[in-house]
């Protein structure tokens, strides 16, 4: 019994080449060559050896890295697991976060008028804001916390009352300014610069039409700024400012210097006491590795949040490429086992 032809491109009659309603004649294209059992060649993707070579010699590293950290006895896990919350530690770790809580709550309080002022057109508020920004932008955040510690140094009190009369109330300063104070009023007023830009670039990134069209509705400028702008440069201040909150975490650490009991502090009292210098700083760094992958991964659900609207979709989560990953893996196993089962070619049939 013989088999059927395949029909190919050659085989398909061609119309009149003089009919104008046919349009241009399709051009004539060889057949794939097949091989003797008739199927069509199997299409290979290139092979990336370069990128496979990369990914070996990265995995190798890694994995160097890896054996050098823990089979390395001079990392003392055993101590690190001893004294990973302990009292001392848990409760510097509360300092740092109520720290890294207050300050970029404050700051941005404080940030957000500085933006609006910049952004100003009064000239004297415009001014202002600018010499705030440049002058705790230019001086470290070091500087800044040992001064305001020394404060009492310029004014010993402070009282409030009539200019150029009597004083109603007066406190003096050593007692009024302790550590704990301190270390909030330095790293707010440093923090503020830094929001102040950061939700001023935020507020530039949306197209100056949406305030014309805001304005062309009737709206007002603060009504436009806070249903209208606010909520679009979102999208581009919630990076940094993840950014800003990480950063906050972890420059909290500079206030060990003013004897504020945060993570590094109680973690540099105890290694004072047991000469453990390694195994407790690399408990600080485990707790700073823990609670800094936490914020980052509330940040990405924010930015997440706030890209509604901008993209056709929303990014995957997570979770959700774990499940488009495993859905592939089963895919292909199933490809393989289906192939496996199936009847050899080639033979008598």
């Amino acid at each position: 019994m013989a088999t059927p032809s395949r029909l190919t491109a050659l085989d398909v009659p061609f119309p009149p080449a003089g009919d104008p309603a046919a349009g241009p004649r399709p051009r004539a294209t060889a057949p794939p060559p097949a091989d003797a059992s008739g199927a069509l060649p199997r299409i290979v993707p290139r092979r990336k050896t370069g990128r496979l070579v990369a990914a070996a010699v990265a995995l190798l590293l890694f994995a160097m890295a890896v054996n050098s950290v823990v089979r390395n006895d001079a990392f003392q896990w055993d101590v690190v697991g001893r004294y990973f919350t302990t009292a001392a530690v848990l409760d510097g770790l509360w300092m740092t976060l109520w720290l890294t809580a207050v300050v970029t709550v404050l700051g941005f309080l404080l940030g957000i008028p500085l933006a609006v002022a910049r952004l100003s057109a009064n000239p004297v508020l415009r001014t202002l804001s600018w010499g705030y920004v440049w002058i705790f932008r230019s001086t470290p955040l070091l500087v800044q916390l040992l001064f305001w510690f020394n404060i009492g140094a310029l004014y010993p009190t402070l009282g409030l009352g009539i200019p150029f009369g009597p004083r109603l109330v007066s406190v003096e300063t050593v007692n009024l300014l302790g550590p704990t104070l301190t270390a909030v009023i330095g790293l707010t007023l440093h923090e503020a610069a830094y929001a102040a830009e950061v939700v001023r670039g935020g507020i530039l990134s949306v197209d100056a039409g949406q305030a014309e069209a805001a304005q062309a509705l009737g709206l007002g400028r603060w009504r436009t700024l806070r249903r209208i702008v606010v909520p679009q440069a979102m999208r581009a201040i919630v990076p940094t400012a993840g950014n800003m909150l990480i950063g906050t975490l972890k420059g909290t650490s500079i206030v060990s210097v003013l004897a504020v009991h945060d993570l590094l502090f109680s973690v540099q009292l105890v290694y004072n006491q047991t000469y453990q210098v390694i195994p407790l700083l690399l408990v600080a760094t485990l707790w700073y590795i823990a609670v800094t992958t936490v914020l980052g991964a509330g940040q990405y659900y924010v930015e997440r949040y706030y890209a509604r609207g901008s993209t056709r979709g929303l990014p995957p989560t997570p979770l959700g490429r774990l499940r488009v990953t495993l859905a592939g893996l089963r895919a292909r196993l199933r490809r393989a086992t289906a192939a496996d089962a199936g009847p050899a070619t080639g033979g008598d049939r």
